[in-house]
């Protein structure tokens, strides 16, 4: 009777209630807990029918029984849900921490590993039990018992931590709002924010204009309103989100929260042998030491520092030119960038908009990707999903034959997290007990439609679109039939951005824009000369974005790497030694964004946040082959698709790389993309 508990196709989420949530995850743990016993009671030889296959199946389901849990916290996050998801969480960390630390069960998988029949499974099956020893080995299987009980109260404190950081955000999020009476407040706004304004208030029964700290709200205030106090208001409450300072200061605040979390990650670290929780990270990573990724981001902002530094000389020499009578603050940056991108190129997003309404760069996305991979997408109506805007789509080989499925989720909303990512339902499986293909989802938060009007999207959007469908693609196209080595599972994080980065390139191509683009009115194709002023603004402060990314990188890998009991996380001093080394724009003392930095502190980068940058290498250069072939090239697809996304982690990254790119991949063309020199030896490895 519950919905939640029929996982044979897809999740029931038309009938799927909060009450549901904990006794479906309860019955689901107890069903998983009994059949690993079972396995074990088996008097002949462990194999991989025996053993292995059963425990991929039963480990999938019980995924399929809390995914969309997980995904309604993110996208339906009501207090009901939040509650029974936040419920659920300890008895999951009890559980995966009973399972990597299950003796009998390691000895199991271990005596398949040294049997004579191991080098017969195929590479999926052996890459499968390679990582399972690992990971064992990484959840304390080898610690006495009391060290593995502490263990286990570290894992279970901490998923109450980060979940609780992340709550945290988006209830500060959601707690700031400002309405506006006056529409001369809002000069300088384009007409499509003033209408989301006006909506949302609208939506609140209030009269003029209401400001969110949402980003599709946040971010046209930032970047073109007039009004500097007004952008001053909204940067200080959007960058002390959940902290000590700001509008709501110590409420919500993640303060004691983001010191404990590195505390508890520190001592997991040391409890397993490592010497810091950056290198109990990369263990599973294509990067082999914290050192290795220092080098890395160092080397990068060493290409890109001095271009930074004039990037921002000319925006602050542009603003004194226009008479302004103050120094230029971080709530100034992104206006006066905006100008000054006008004025050289002619060019904003707002022009760009009307030429990228939704259904046309769906549309279009789809076209892009059957001209690379030779697969066909279709809408399949009369699936149930958790709202009316959400969409759900089929992807088939070029003879019809189903290889995946997913959800398309575009639009911004009330109790729905922010950013954009793709997550998964279901892995590909195929065994003699059971088959069944990728499910994912794919979540955006683009301005919903309005006024009869389509969804019109930023390029900076198509972007982000075409980068999730990347991921989607990734878990959708694979070839694995082993759910723990399928799709996006058991790849290292440090190269599981490959090939959402590698889509971002066909949203520059002129060939590919003609496909994604099309005016909402008059279904004009997108002008020749505004492409040619998009391609010279491609790298307009392409240092400073850079730089903002290295940043982040360097402050997630030495907060983890450097962490002493008894001083504390340093999160201050850290943070102001890597803003004096790469930050050229100045933040006020007042910036608290490590508070809300999601991403390390709930999500999966801690000590992983230089993974963007590091597979932006291998993307930069796998496209490089695409440019050299021709970017709709079928037999550069086809490969892409035979080595990358049809492999999962069935094999190493490197390897996979090598066999798709005939050679280690080379920084020179990250730099050449990005409107950066090479120095004269550049590090020809990521």
């Amino acid at each position: 009777m519950n919905p939640l508990l029929n996982t044979d196709d897809l999740p029931a989420f038309d009938l799927i209630q909060p009450e549901h949530i904990v006794p479906a995850v309860e019955t689901a743990l107890a069903d998983t807990r009994r059949l690993i016993d079972a396995l074990l009671e088996r008097d002949e030889a462990f194999s991989w029918d025996n053993l292995l296959a059963p425990l991929e199946a039963a480990l999938e389901r019980l995924h399929r029984v809390w995914s969309p849990v997980s995904h309604l916290n993110a996208v339906r996050n009501t207090p009901a849900v939040r509650a029974a998801y936040k419920h659920c969480l300890p008895e999951l960390s009890r559980f995966e921490t009973e399972l990597g630390q299950h003796a009998g069960l390691y000895r199991a998988i271990q005596s398949v590993a040294d049997a004579d029949t191991f080098t017969q499974l195929d590479t999926a099956q052996q890459a499968s039990i390679t990582h399972r020893l690992r990971d064992f080995r990484l959840s304390g299987v080898a610690l006495p018992a009391a060290q593995q009980q502490h263990y286990k109260a570290l894992q279970q404190r901490l998923s109450e931590l980060q979940s609780t950081f992340q709550d945290h955000v988006l209830d500060a999020t959601a707690g700031w709002e400002k309405q506006i009476g006056d529409a001369a407040q809002l000069s300088g706004l384009p007409p499509s924010a003033m209408a989301q304004a006006r909506q949302a208030a609208a939506r609140k029964s209030l009269d003029g204009w209401l400001l969110t700290l949402d980003f599709p709200s946040y971010f046209p205030v930032i970047t073109y309103a007039d009004d500097r106090q007004l952008r001053e208001e909204l940067y200080t409450a959007y960058l002390t989100r959940a902290s000590d300072q700001g509008p709501h200061a110590g409420r919500w605040d993640n303060s004691e929260l983001l010191e404990e979390i590195l505390a508890l990650r520190h001592e997991t670290a040391q409890l397993l042998g490592f010497q810091s929780f950056a290198d109990y990270s990369l263990a599973t990573k294509m990067a082999t030491s914290p050192d290795q990724v220092m080098a890395f981001l160092n080397d990068l902002a060493g290409h890109c520092l001095q271009q930074g530094r004039e990037e921002l000389a000319d925006v602050e020499a542009f603003a004194a030119a226009q008479g302004i009578g103050y120094t230029l603050e971080a709530w100034d940056i992104a206006y006066f960038s905006e100008k000054l991108r006008q004025q050289r190129y002619a060019l904003s997003q707002e022009e760009l908009k009307p030429y990228f309404p939704d259904h046309r760069v769906v549309g279009g996305l789809f076209q892009v990707v059957q001209r690379l991979y030779d697969v066909r997408i279709e809408q399949r109506p009369g699936v149930a999903t958790w709202d009316p805007e959400v969409r759900f789509f089929e992807i088939r080989e070029a003879d019809g034959t189903l290889c995946g499925r997913f959800y398309l989720d575009l639009y911004a909303r009330a109790e729905k997290r922010g950013g954009a990512w793709m997550d998964s339902y279901a892995s590909r499986l195929h065994s003699a007990q059971r088959s069944q293909l990728p499910v994912a989802y794919l979540t955006c938060n683009f301005t919903p439609p309005m006024d009869g009007q389509p969804s019109l999207l930023t390029h900076d959007e198509v972007i982000t679109l075409f980068h999730e469908f990347g991921h989607g693609l990734h878990h959708m196209l694979t070839r694995v039939d082993t759910p723990s080595v399928a799709g996006i599972n058991g790849v290292a994080w440090d190269a599981v951005e490959l090939p959402s980065q590698l889509m971002e390139n066909w949203c520059w191509e002129r060939d590919a824009l003609a496909l994604v683009s099309g005016h909402h009115q008059s279904g004009e194709a997108l002008p020749e000369a505004l492409f040619q002023r998009m391609q010279a603004a491609r790298h307009f402060q392409s240092a400073m974005r850079m730089l903002r990314q290295l940043e982040f990188a360097l402050v997630d890998m030495r907060l983890h790497n450097e962490y002493q009991p008894g001083h504390g996380s340093r999160a201050d001093e850290i943070l102001a030694q890597v803003r004096e080394q790469v930050a050229v724009v100045k933040a006020p003392a007042f910036n608290r964004y490590l508070h809300s930095f999601t991403h390390v502190f709930s999500g999966g980068y801690a000590a992983g946040y230089y993974s963007y940058k590091w597979a932006e290498v291998l993307s930069a250069d796998a496209f490089s082959l695409f440019e050299e072939n021709g970017i709709f090239d079928a037999a550069t697809g086809a490969r892409f698709r035979q080595e990358i996304l049809a492999q999962g982690g069935s094999r190493e990254p490197m390897e996979l790389y090598r066999a798709f790119r005939g050679r280690e991949p080379s920084i020179a063309a990250l730099l050449r993309h990005s409107g950066l020199q090479a120095s004269a030896e550049p590090n020809p490895r990521a």
